[in-house]
């Protein structure tokens, strides 16, 4: 597939598996390959946003790195009302003190990036763009990776959001939607998987006042099953190059052991260097 001005990127979420996709993206920054359209859904839109700002590492920095000087993750946190991943640390302290977000060449860049959010009363997909206010990316970010259950409810505009993936698990539809009928999508799962089909149980205090988000939430493994099924028949037709792992997935979604990490980034990194240039080229 060669990328041009008409070919989008799509990234899907997988909490730390998405670690297999800064990978994949450090190799794109490494030799300068951009996509016109980028749609990045939970920690896809976390690690979209700095390739988005052209930061080369700085998801890297944060997931790996960033981890082992404050484990962000664990129940300790989840107690104390911040989540199971501390999104007030990731998303507001860590950036401020540690490694800024370059908004100025995020803002400037004419290449577009969307953050997918699930909206906790209308149980609809929310999608944004955002290049001037940057208190409100932020924002958005952060709600697009609220893990349900695990993370609070974060707020958009005032309106309550958690994970876009609820609602929209890869958002490969809306980017032919946007006209962008030529695709990249990065998967951050192995070839052939799919959800098991299994009653899903949620306790009744939980999310009581958004019942279109609960519903949303037992249809979530029919649904990605079914955007499984419908990237495999995009990819046969050759409307989509698809990137996942090959090796098998050993990094759970809340994973903090750095040596898996490092294995699934340099998986990553790794495939695409393969692939660029074999069968993905670049015409931009």
């Amino acid at each position: 597939m060669v990328i041009d001005n008409q070919t989008g990127l799509v990234l899907e979420g997988g909490g730390m598996r998405a670690i297999f996709t800064v990978g994949v993206l450090d190799y794109f920054m490494d030799h300068d390959i951009w996509f016109p359209y980028t749609i990045g859904v939970s920690a896809g839109a976390s690690n979209g946003i700095s390739y988005a700002s052209r930061q080369r590492g700085r998801s890297k920095y944060s997931n790996i790195d960033l981890l082992k000087k404050y484990n962000y993750i664990g129940l300790r946190h989840f107690l104390s009302g911040r989540g199971y991943i501390d999104m007030k640390y990731l998303f507001y302290t860590y950036p401020e003190q540690d490694y800024p977000l370059d908004f100025d060449t995020y803002f400037k860049s004419k290449d577009r990036f969307v953050m997918v959010t699930s909206n906790c009363l209308t149980g609809k997909a929310e999608y944004f763009e955002e290049k001037q206010d940057k208190d409100r990316l932020v924002d958005i970010c952060c709600a697009s990776c609220s893990l349900p259950v695990l993370c609070p409810v974060a707020y958009v505009d005032g309106i309550p959001m958690v994970d876009g993936g609820v609602c929209d698990v890869i958002p490969i539809q809306h980017a032919i939607d946007e006209g962008f009928h030529k695709n990249v999508v990065i998967l951050t799962r192995n070839k052939g998987y799919r959800k098991k089909d299994k009653d899903f149980y949620l306790p009744g205090f939980i999310y009581k006042q958004y019942p279109a988000i609960r519903e949303q939430l037992k249809l979530r493994y029919k649904r990605y099953n079914e955007v499984l099924d419908y990237i495999d028949q995009l990819e046969a037709e050759g409307k989509v190059f698809v990137i996942r792992p090959e090796k098998k997935i050993e990094v759970g979604r809340t994973d903090s052991n750095p040596d898996r990490l490092e294995a699934l980034y340099n998986e990553g990194y790794a495939l695409a260097e393969r692939l660029v240039g074999a069968a993905l080229t670049t015409a931009r």
